[in-house]
């Protein structure tokens, strides 16, 4: 396994505090030799910032600051910057999203859809199938996309990209691993459910218990950041030994996408639920179509659909990822699947994102041709959806409490 990466979590302040910004370079800086002087690989250093329309008095600036970002990176020895969501009590905050994306290449957004203090939001859910829409033409591989997600129920902390946004003054910092392959090993030859489930329970305690000793040392001796947790959603790497589609397979289905993978990815993330480390994010099974090699083999045969995707949402620890669609896609279309993944996250009381990728001339069935170190290629996936009529087509808000126990 590896660390995806660090993210420092900040308020930057506007105009940017460079000694601030300085001080989480120098961190992130320390913090990843002390990983890799334990053995781990780190491959990525973040930051997440308060979200944008907080930051900003004027969310037009927001392109600005994006270059501005860009700019300071370089100069801290960070490799992104995720600038927090587009939030629904800030509707113009939407607006300027695309323009944002197109002004830098090393920052990520995302827009809030529904949380438990607006409900859902059916006009910020349209305004987030129209980023995606527009943010598709930006580049002629439509790759821009994977820069922004739109959001349901996800709270402030978790260090995945580009979910990731902070909401105190304080400074903290948390973990993301990339660490599908230990669900492989765990499950490979094993005669029962649960001997692979006591392996992978095992196998996240010991790195989780490892990491999390590394990172309150850091915090010990220097006061701050303050260290959120761990987010350890079994994240992929485009081969199959790191594949979370090889481990649901492993575990005894014949393919992905066929009956039993759901409860193969509820036992996958349950494991990490039982895993003794300190939790942060969506610590669950992660299904990005793209970043899987055996998820992008599956897509590409059929066997695996955007519909299966939905339904593992419900077991499942980010809900849609890297998803490719026809680049015709419209954004009326994109609507109803985001709606659909906001009604499960707040029925279900859990964080859920979308992260779709309509590429420019292509349709249903064509080969996506990406050239990118994180990605394996598949097939453009059929979305079977219509544009939503009245009143869902509406711009109201409405609440949908979480399932009642029975207990």
């Amino acid at each position: 396994m590896k660390i995806r990466s660090i993210t420092y979590f900040l308020n930057p302040k506007y105009p940017l505090d460079e000694s601030a910004l300085r001080q989480a370079g120098e961190f992130l800086a320390r913090a990843k030799a002390a990983y890799e002087n334990a053995g781990y690989e780190v491959q990525m250093t973040r930051l997440a910032t308060t979200p944008f329309p907080k930051l900003l008095s004027d969310v037009k600036k927001l392109p600005q600051l994006a270059q501005d970002f860009a700019k300071i990176l370089p100069q801290i020895g960070v490799d992104y910057v995720s600038l927090g969501p587009a939030l629904i009590e800030f509707p113009e905050s939407y607006e300027v999203v695309p323009e944002a994306i197109a002004a830098s290449e090393n920052t990520f957004f995302s827009g809030v859809m529904a949380d438990k203090q607006n409900g859902i939001s059916l006009q910020a859910i349209t305004a987030c199938a129209k980023i995606i829409q527009q943010a598709s033409s930006i580049t002629p591989d439509g790759f821009a996309n994977l820069r922004f997600a739109a959001l349901a129920n996800v709270k402030a902390g978790a260090p995945f990209f580009p979910a990731a946004y902070h909401d105190s003054d304080i400074p903290a910092f948390a973990i993301a691993t990339e660490s599908a392959d230990l669900a492989v090993e765990a499950f490979s030859g094993q005669q029962t459910i649960d001997d692979g489930r006591r392996a992978l329970i095992s196998s996240i305690t010991k790195h989780g218990q490892a990491i999390a000793h590394i990172s309150q040392f850091l915090v010990t001796n220097r006061q701050l950041p303050t260290f959120l947790g761990i987010d350890f959603s079994l994240a992929p790497f485009p081969d199959d030994l790191h594949s979370l589609g090889n481990a649901v397979e492993k575990i005894g289905v014949s393919k992905i996408g066929l009956h039993g993978s759901l409860a193969a990815a509820a036992i996958l993330t349950e494991a990490i639920d039982r895993a003794d480390f300190p939790h942060t994010g969506f610590s669950g099974f992660m299904q990005p179509i793209l970043e899987d090699s055996i998820l992008a083999k599956r897509a590409a045969e059929g066997t695996l659909t955007i519909k299966d995707a939905l339904l593992y949402s419900a077991v499942c620890g980010t809900g849609l990822d890297t998803i490719p669609l026809a680049g015709d896609t419209t954004a009326a279309q994109i609507a109803p699947l985001l709606l659909d993944l906001s009604a499960l996250a707040l029925r279900l009381d859990k964080p859920l994102t979308a992260r779709l990728m309509p590429i420019p001339n292509k349709k249903a069935g064509d080969d996506t041709n990406f050239d990118f170190a994180f990605f394996a290629n598949s097939k453009i996936m059929s979305l079977d959806s219509a544009p939503l009529n009245f009143p869902l087509n509406g711009n109201e808000s409405f609440s949908l409490q979480a399932k009642r126990s029975n207990a």
